[in-house]
């Protein structure tokens, strides 16, 4: 299976992705991780990604197109995969198609974590992270044993930077103008599923194998 999963900011994404690649062992493809690890391992992908970063510049989407299908290519035969954070525009998506294409490959499903805006202000503003052993809690829907506090290790948690008001509502807006319109470019293949992602995750988690289960035995 060939499966990209789209949604909001702080609609789950990568949770969930973790458990798709768990049930069903596929590769679980995060666009952010890779371009990190390819800069890491100083490659030429790298390289040339590291240039606009470091001027401030977005990471041409040609780029990132061709980081990912080197990616894909180097996955087993099978090549199932799960997309994560990936295609952000709608231009990344149609190149990123072209790719396919070229290797008789397509997208099989899209998965779309439908979630109200106010419900990811609540999730990403009241999110709380440990800095040492990176374990994720919420001010009122995952509190620590002690106000402030990891179970863990007994660090006192943060609020990430990118978790505070201002720029979570950047994010939302740029979701909207750049991201949410790749939902409709896949819509026009029949192969989106609208799930929402503001019920329990279990509950969504569940939603979301009932689809791909059917898509296994078709």
């Amino acid at each position: 299976m060939r499966i990209v999963l789209l949604g909001a900011p702080g609609a789950g994404k990568g949770t969930h992705c973790k458990r798709i690649e768990r049930q069903y062992s596929l590769v679980h493809l995060a666009s952010g991780d890779i371009l990190r690890q390819e800069r890491a391992a100083d490659t030429e992908l790298g390289k040339k990604a590291q240039r606009y970063m470091d001027s401030g510049a977005l990471v041409p989407d040609e780029l990132i197109v061709e980081m990912m299908t080197e990616v894909i290519k180097k996955i087993p035969e099978n090549g199932s995969f799960v997309l994560d954070g990936f295609p952000r525009t709608v231009n990344q998506a149609d190149e990123f198609d072209k790719s396919l294409a070229s290797a008789g490959q397509k997208i099989d499903i899209v998965l779309n974590l439908k979630i109200d805006d106010r419900i990811t202000v609540e999730r990403l503003t009241g999110r709380r992270s440990c800095p040492e052993c990176g374990a994720v809690y919420h001010i009122e829907n995952l509190k620590p044993k002690v106000e402030g506090i990891c179970d863990n290790d007994g660090t006192k948690l943060i609020q990430r930077p990118d978790d505070n008001p201002e720029v979570v509502a950047n994010r939302l807006r740029t979701y909207h103008e750049q991201t949410e319109p790749v939902v409709d470019y896949y819509r026009k293949n029949n192969t989106v599923y609208d799930i929402d992602a503001g019920k329990d995750a279990d509950e969504v988690i569940a939603l979301l194998f009932e689809k791909l289960d059917a898509l296994a035995k078709a």
